[in-house]
């Protein structure tokens, strides 16, 4: 296996253990401590959250800079690694455990009632999609194949960012 071979595996293999070893230790905290597993497991949904929204953050981002250079730099090479990089070992495990936590809290805390809730899942479901999407570009961009601006990736910063803020509020305030 080559060296670029070997560093393009290692960051993912290492993300796949940093994510076995956290469910590992949620899972010893949820047996240890049942009467507080409500509490955990939010502390690990929010610690997902956080780190699936930092990601959707900086992803678009990363593709203003890409477009704007251009394929076939040096520069854009790396932006390929950097944006694979974040959405695999980033953006997808957080991801994951913020559904899987955010899931169980909603059935064990809520039984899933609450017009709240339902609007949050649909406005979670919507952030989903634009990861989706976000993946989507990724891949576009590993094969030199974007054909959006500069321009468009601003603009689908801002998509995070108003969904982030709408589900706060719904969390926090619980208007309904």
């Amino acid at each position: 296996m080559s060296r670029t071979n070997a560093n393009s595996t290692g960051p993912g293999r290492r993300a796949g253990i940093a994510l076995a070893i956290f469910l590992a230790l949620t899972a010893a905290a949820l047996f240890l401590f049942p009467a507080e597993a409500y509490l955990w497991a939010k502390a690990i949904h929010v610690i997902a959250v956080v780190s699936w929204m930092a990601g959707m953050l900086y992803l678009p981002r990363l593709f203003v800079y890409h477009a704007e250079i251009g394929p076939g730099t040096p520069q854009s090479e790396t932006f390929k690694v950097m944006e694979q990089r974040l959405l695999r070992a980033i953006i997808n495990p957080a991801m994951t455990v913020a559904w899987v936590m955010g899931l169980w809290l909603a059935w064990q805390g809520f039984g899933f009632s609450g017009g709240w809730l339902h609007l949050k899942i649909v406005l979670v479901v919507a952030m989903s999609g634009l990861h989706g999407y976000f993946s989507k570009a990724v891949r576009l961009f590993a094969e030199d194949r974007n054909q959006k601006s500069a321009r468009h990736w601003r603009l689908m910063n801002e998509g995070p960012t108003l969904l982030m803020i709408v589900i706060v509020i719904l969390v926090v305030v619980k208007p309904f």
